[in-house]
């Protein structure tokens, strides 16, 4: 498990950095860095990019930019990182259900979330909401009560989540089975679509990133029954936990950076040490918290070891909801 104090850690980072100096960016030759990002800009996940590729210019490369490749469910930003020269110059920014999910519910995957990318550094950690929007009547104030509603108006039985197969996806279908209720599951390019649908009556819940939800919470259309966590979230204090509400569930998620496979070792601790100073910055920290994103970084051993766990975590859970990317 990562811990808060590798946000200590970034004290000495931003002094490697400075003491490399001038000489180091002269080395690494990096003219434009592109941090790519498999869903839609506004959301969560092109937060903590944005935040991020500001503080890494000019020191990792004169200037960083954000490339958002939708698609697949996030796979296609992978695939694109992949196959890109291991110079530094591309780095991949991903949920880890990408690889550690997504290689339980597909028999082939165009990417080998082990061989095919270099950890960096987590870059936070966060809870996942499950929110109603105005197809669902006032009256729906917890998830049971929403799964009696649904049980009772089968037509309205569905939520949204970002991708098939995310953690989200699965945090929304193991509420579902928790009622005995099949909850028809829609997946979107990002929470962001699927909050607008939500928004509009066209679905019923969003299972997503908390920080995808309460930026919508001032319409007052929205209300978010339950968090994903082991406790309340500082984020959404009022909101209690499925474990609350009698679901014995607790499920959160990290965003984390990644190179290309050949990347050197040298490379990857330049970038580490600059991702480490990045999450350090006051501002960074208190811009992730409005999107309800933990700041927190972590060695390339201990991202590697992370994605180990959780893979291993995630198998018998994807077999217990029964889904497949074929089904």
């Amino acid at each position: 498990m990562i811990h808060r104090r590798h946000l200590l850690q970034a004290t000495g980072a931003s002094a490697l950095l400075a003491g490399l100096g001038q000489r180091a960016f002269a080395q690494a030759g990096i003219e434009t860095a592109t941090i790519v990002t498999g869903f839609a800009a506004g959301g969560t996940s092109d937060t903590i990019c944005r935040r991020v590729a500001q503080k890494l210019q000019p020191d990792y490369a004169k200037a960083v930019v954000v490339d958002n490749r939708t698609g697949a469910g996030g796979q296609i930003a992978i695939q694109y990182v992949k196959g890109r020269p291991a110079d530094g110059a591309t780095i991949l920014q991903t949920p880890t259900s990408m690889l550690t999910i997504y290689p339980h519910i597909y028999k082939k995957l165009a990417y080998d979330p082990v061989a095919d990318l270099a950890p960096v550094s987590v870059g936070c950690v966060f809870d996942f909401g499950f929110a109603v929007g105005p197809a669902v009547p006032a009256e729906v104030k917890s998830v049971k009560d929403f799964l009696a509603w649904a049980k009772a108006n089968p037509a309205g039985a569905n939520f949204g989540s970002p991708a098939a197969g995310s953690t989200p996806h699965f945090v929304g279908a193991l509420i579902g089975k928790s009622g005995g209720v099949d909850l028809k599951h829609a997946a979107y390019r990002g929470t962001q679509p699927a909050m607008l649908d939500l928004l509009g009556g066209n679905i019923s819940a969003v299972s997503g990133p908390i920080g995808d939800i309460t930026q919508h919470l001032s319409t007052g259309k929205v209300r978010i029954l339950s968090l994903s966590g082991e406790k309340r979230s500082r984020f959404a204090p009022d909101v209690p936990t499925l474990k609350e509400q009698g679901i014995d569930m607790a499920h959160s998620e990290w965003f984390a950076f990644f190179l290309p496979a050949k990347a050197s070792p040298e490379l990857v601790a330049r970038l580490n040490a600059g991702m480490k100073a990045a999450l350090a910055h006051k501002d960074v920290i208190d811009g992730l918290g409005t999107f309800g994103l933990e700041a927190m970084s972590s060695s390339p051993a201990e991202l590697a070891e992370l994605i180990r766990k959780d893979t291993a975590k995630w198998g018998p859970i994807v077999k217990q909801v029964g889904f497949t990317a074929e089904g």
